[in-house]
């Protein structure tokens, strides 16, 4: 299960209506950094049959089956602080993260 805040919700719905389509996000990882994985994040308007798909605050969320393992249970925000804003994954399968945060360990 992948879930948002209402923050997070609010922001994806808002970008999903400028684009003018759109079924939601794909929630998935990469190898990078320092860490070994990053959270990516792409908008998805043609789902793939074989993603698992969650609705959290009315959003579709997709996940990739390779990316679940990894995923599942996560908790996103978005969140403004001074000149930064973005989102803010809380994942209960990460071990840890560089010193950066831009990437993670499971």
């Amino acid at each position: 299960m992948i879930e948002l805040t209402e923050r997070a919700a609010k922001h994806i719905q808002d970008f999903l209506a400028n684009r003018g389509k759109g079924e939601g996000i794909r929630v998935g990882i990469r190898t990078a950094g320092c860490s070994g994985l990053a959270y990516v994040l792409e908008f998805v308007d043609d789902p793939d049959p074989n993603d698992e798909r969650f609705v959290s605050q009315d959003v579709n969320i997709f996940v990739d089956p390779k990316s679940m393992v990894y995923l599942n249970g996560l908790h996103m925000d978005y969140v403004v602080d001074g000149l930064n804003e973005g989102f803010k994954f809380s994942n209960p399968n990460q071990k840890g993260e560089c010193g950066c945060g831009e990437s993670f360990t499971v």
